[in-house]
């Protein structure tokens, strides 16, 4: 009896900010690895994770929100999505139904790219009008040339199948770059950090989330509990007044959030410590990126 052949290959998710990525990408690994909220700029990295079966591996990632870059920041962020799609062997190019088709950058260089692309228009559960999905693919089949293009609802697991089986079709035959049971490429910490991320993001307005990062100083797994420390940095004494609120009440607040998170996310007790730093300009210094995992 002939074998299937094994297939495996990186899995680009690429888009401008807020059109559902990191809500598709979840979906996709059956995980909740990218955090999600309704803020711009809420991915700063480049997020892998893995799905395997049998006769495949896909390797997806999870890409920043294409923008041009103010900061250093950003700068890297967007490297992160270069990086992706110079190895991708599918792209998945995510927009959604309320796109004004303003993605000039980044479809001008899809265009010369000599990989697979399948389009994507996310939401489509909010449609109105038939007519309006009708004329998004045309645009599309017009101005890409994709391989397919798949009207979904990542919040709805709309068309998730078709995606997978589409990629499978177009992925190489190769071995399995990770062990099968592998979810993700990233460590442990990094997820920590994200999690306190995402609730300095749900809370705070404004500027104060995009000048916060995260840095986790202590992950020590003892077993029955894993001890996390982390160090939130702010740009500026306001900042860090604000973060904290009235008598310790806000920052308690975002630990308490993050810490049920974690333990949902780690599968076991955790005890976390937070503090705020001041570190004035972070996002423009070269070597405070470093240290945040953004340059390599």
């Amino acid at each position: 009896m002939e074998q299937t052949p094994h297939k495996s290959g990186f899995v680009s998710i690429v888009g401008k900010p807020n059109v559902g990525k990191s809500t598709l990408m979840n979906q996709l690994v059956e995980e909740n690895l990218s955090i999600i909220t309704s803020k711009a700029q809420t991915t700063r990295h480049r997020i892998q994770g893995i799905i395997s079966g049998d006769d495949f591996q896909i390797v997806y990632s999870d890409t920043p929100g294409i923008i041009k870059p103010l900061y250093k920041l950003h700068e890297s962020m967007m490297s992160f999505v270069s990086e992706s799609l110079e190895d991708a062997d599918v792209i998945l190019f995510v927009t959604d139904i309320f796109e004004k088709h303003d993605e000039g950058e980044v479809v001008e260089r899809l265009a010369r790219m000599d990989v697979p692309i399948i389009v994507l228009i996310n939401k489509i559960d909010l449609v109105k009008e038939q007519e309006d999905v009708v004329q998004k693919i045309e645009y599309w089949n017009k101005i890409l040339s994709p391989k397919e293009i798949i009207p979904i609802s990542a919040l709805e697991k709309f068309n998730l199948e078709r995606i997978i089986l589409s990629i499978k079709e177009l992925l190489p035959e190769h071995p399995a770059y990770y062990p099968k049971d592998q979810l993700t490429t990233l460590p442990e910490r990094f997820f920590a950090s994200e999690i306190i991320r995402e609730k300095i993001l749900k809370t705070y307005k404004k500027e104060v989330p995009y000048s916060c990062d995260v840095i986790i100083s202590v992950f020590k797994d003892e077993g029955k509990i894993i001890h996390i420390c982390g160090d939130i940095l702010v740009e500026r004494d306001s900042q860090k007044g604000i973060l904290i609120g009235k008598a310790g009440a806000a920052l308690k607040k975002i630990g308490t959030e993050a810490r049920k998170d974690m333990e949902e996310f780690f599968k076991t007790k955790v005890f976390l410590e937070l503090f705020v730093k001041v570190e004035p300009d972070w996002r423009k210094k070269e070597n405070k990126l470093k240290q945040l995992g953004y340059i390599r």
